[in-house]
């Protein structure tokens, strides 16, 4: 919604900066709190409550047909709004109109086809794809990874605060041990180079966990696997650090990549994690244990991908097939 943020609308974005949501869902939220506010023409928040919810939800079902995805995304936004900033009860909202619109079927690659995407890459970018596919992550959590995250013994990756603030374990292709070792003492080098800024002050750390340990942040266990190329401070703060590299810039590399390998299909950082989960139901894996890899709360939500196994010749053999017998 086009306007400069208000007062109370940037007083969210320092709570939630505060307790150190992402950018993009607090930009996420606010946009949907804001459309909330300005379709019940700027009434303020603490004068509304659960019938006020429900009529928005009911609209963007309804007139704005939006996804059931989308509809629960929005619904999120106003139980923060209420719940965690607000701390006033939203009251019953179990009476909207839930969204009838499905989410599309994901977007998959072929094993042929991400052969190809990776062939166009090199360097932290090949790695940084390698991950996204080899072990089914979000970008934001590949951005968020951590040099103690990486278990080479166990080829396995620690995510912490997921989707839905969830910790899971994924697996870790051993393909990629030799690269993300040397990749590291990269890392450690940068680390180095950092330490004799006076002003460097670490990376960022949960703060009960600075408070025990104060020099976790000058670690490099702490420090991000793929860091951003320039120190910056930390909002709110004089503090300089090392932030993680910038997930907004990633689908450009992948999008690039996809484009020069000649594919056809509309491929995001989302399609490799999406190609991940579809290639390990192809070759056999138990759906829960691709639920868990994933993250997902529901396993009505990696179901999707059996649907994608089901299209065409992989589920319905063509009549096409049986003419001329």
């Amino acid at each position: 919604m086009p306007g400069s943020p208000s007062p109370f609308l940037e007083s969210i974005s320092r709570h939630m900066l505060a307790k150190r949501y992402s950018k993009r869902t607090i930009d996420t939220y606010l946009y949907w709190i804001r459309y909330f506010i300005n379709f019940h023409k700027k009434r303020h928040p603490t004068d509304m409550g659960g019938a006020e919810v429900e009529q928005f939800l009911n609209f963007l079902a309804v007139d704005r047909k939006v996804s059931a995805a989308t509809q629960g995304l929005a619904l999120n936004a106003l139980a923060f709004l209420y719940n965690r900033f607000l701390e006033k009860p939203m009251g019953n909202v179990g009476n909207f109109r839930r969204s009838s619109i499905q989410a599309k079927l994901p977007v998959v690659l072929t094993r042929s086809e991400v052969h190809r995407l990776l062939g166009e890459l090199s360097g932290t970018p090949l790695l940084i794809a390698s991950l996204l596919y080899g072990s089914g992550l979000r970008r934001i959590e590949v951005a968020r990874l951590r040099v103690r995250d990486l278990d080479f013994d166990q080829l396995q990756l620690r995510i912490w605060f997921g989707k839905g603030f969830k910790h899971r374990i994924t697996t870790l292709a051993p393909e990629l041990v030799p690269t993300l070792q040397r990749h590291v003492l990269k890392v450690a080098r940068l680390l180095e180079e950092d330490r004799t800024n006076p002003d460097y002050r670490g990376v960022w750390v949960p703060e009960a966990f600075a408070r025990k340990y104060p020099a976790a942040s000058q670690s490099l266990q702490w420090h991000y696997v793929f860091p951003s190329s320039v120190l910056s401070h930390e909002p709110g703060t004089a503090n300089l650090r090392r932030h993680h590299v910038d997930e907004s810039g990633l689908n450009k590399f992948i999008r690039r990549a996809a484009a020069q390998a000649g594919l056809s299909k509309e491929v995001t950082c989302h399609t490799l994690r999406h190609s991940f989960a579809t290639h390990l139901l192809e070759s056999g894996a138990d759906i829960r244990t691709v639920q868990e890899q994933l993250g997902h709360q529901d396993v009505k939500t990696t179901e999707i991908y059996t649907h994608v196994l089901k299209r065409g010749a992989r589920g319905v053999r063509s009549p096409l097939s049986d003419l001329g017998r």
